[in-house]
């Protein structure tokens, strides 16, 4: 026997995991030691948002605000509640969507379901994988998904979010350039400029999933990106639900607003770019910030009603509809599992006598 030989082959074998393993560690380490940026800019981005948040709000007169609130006529609520529903209808296209690439068939009641409630709650409760992943692998597990699925649709949502947000904002800077440099005191070179850089990004992506099949991998997770069709199907549903969730807040502005819709929209999406970047849930005290700044021409009581009256519509009525819906998915779910199982041995009456008997008989 040549044990040599073996030897030889064995270290050959070996040899190339050591480097592997020293390489991953490095970038382990690589990793945590930069980790803390994004965390610190995080917590400055907020602390920033909020001082300039207090020192807006110093101005307010509360009571004049609470008789704002009390004043806000059926019309604009009923039409903030009907773009509410717009809106987070279109978020049960991501999911759809996500499901369609993966080539999982799921029925779009649960599909609906599972969007909704995810969304509902990340929104008002923040940290989005944690609270959205939960509700998503609650529902989508019992319907046969895996996990790496499950993390798989996340990602593709995800997706399907910023392509919408890309295009509504570099068209709205493009086409409002001038009245957002006086809102924004920039220049209306700048907006143009990055107006165009957006779309050219969202452009770009299309061109680069289009030419083949694309995929990405994270930690030896592979994900095949979806197609030009799907993608341009993502860039739909994301205008949709950003234009619907806009529109929420736009209803709710006082009635001598004179800021176009077009131009209103760049201003939301770069608040709720700001709060999504905070890691703050719902982006709550950057949104109102970035949104007060932007819309300083107005009387700021009445804005802050608006952003007040907005959080209550697009946030807390979903989370306590969300919660509900929960609840009763799982009295649902346990009541049908408790019938499926049968009735139990010993049961009184006649189908308990002839179950008993027949699993005896077994």
């Amino acid at each position: 026997m040549n044990f040599q030989g073996q030897h030889r082959d064995a270290a050959e074998k070996a040899e190339p995991v050591q480097p592997d393993d020293a390489a991953a560690a490095k970038r382990k380490i690589r990793r945590s030691r930069y980790a803390w940026i994004g965390t610190a800019a995080s917590i400055v981005l907020v602390a920033v948002s909020l001082g300039v948040l207090w020192k807006l709000v110093q101005s307010v007169s509360w009571a004049e605000v609470r008789t704002a609130i009390a004043a806000a006529t059926a019309e604009q609520l009923g039409l903030a509640f009907l773009f509410v529903g717009i809106s987070y209808l279109f978020l049960t296209g991501y999911d759809a969507l996500a499901l369609r690439q993966l080539k999982i068939k799921v029925p779009y009641r649960i599909t609906a379901l599972a969007s909704f409630t995810s969304y509902a709650v990340s929104f008002t409760l923040g940290f989005p994988l944690l609270t959205a992943g939960t509700i998503r692998y609650w529902i989508y597990a019992r319907q046969g998904l895996s996990t790496a699925k499950i993390a798989a649709l996340t990602v593709i949502a995800g997706f399907t979010f910023w392509l919408g947000m890309g295009v509504v904002l570099g068209l709205s800077l493009i086409i409002e350039a001038g009245q957002l440099a006086g809102l924004a005191f920039t220049s209306i070179r700048i907006n143009q400029g990055v107006g165009l850089a957006a779309l050219a990004l969202v452009l770009g992506y299309l061109a680069w999933v289009s030419a083949k099949k694309r995929s990405i991998t994270v930690k030896q997770w592979r994900l095949e990106l979806p197609g030009a069709s799907v993608s341009i199907g993502q860039m739909i549903v994301g205008i949709g639900d950003v234009c619907a969730a806009a529109a929420v807040l736009y209803v709710l502005l006082p009635q001598e607003t004179t800021i176009g819709f077009t131009t209103f929209l760049a201003v939301y999406v770069l608040a709720a770019m700001l709060g999504i970047a905070s890691n703050a849930p719902g982006g709550i005290g950057v949104f109102e910030a970035t949104v007060l700044l932007a819309l300083s021409s107005l009387p700021r009581n009445e804005v802050l009603t608006s952003l007040l009256l907005f959080r209550g519509c697009y946030y807390v009525v979903p989370f306590v509809t969300a919660l509900a819906m929960l609840g009763l998915y799982e009295i649902v779910k346990r009541a049908g599992g408790a019938r499926d199982s049968g009735p139990p041995e010993g049961t009184a009456g006649p189908s308990g006598r002839a179950w008993r008997d027949k699993t005896e008989s077994r």
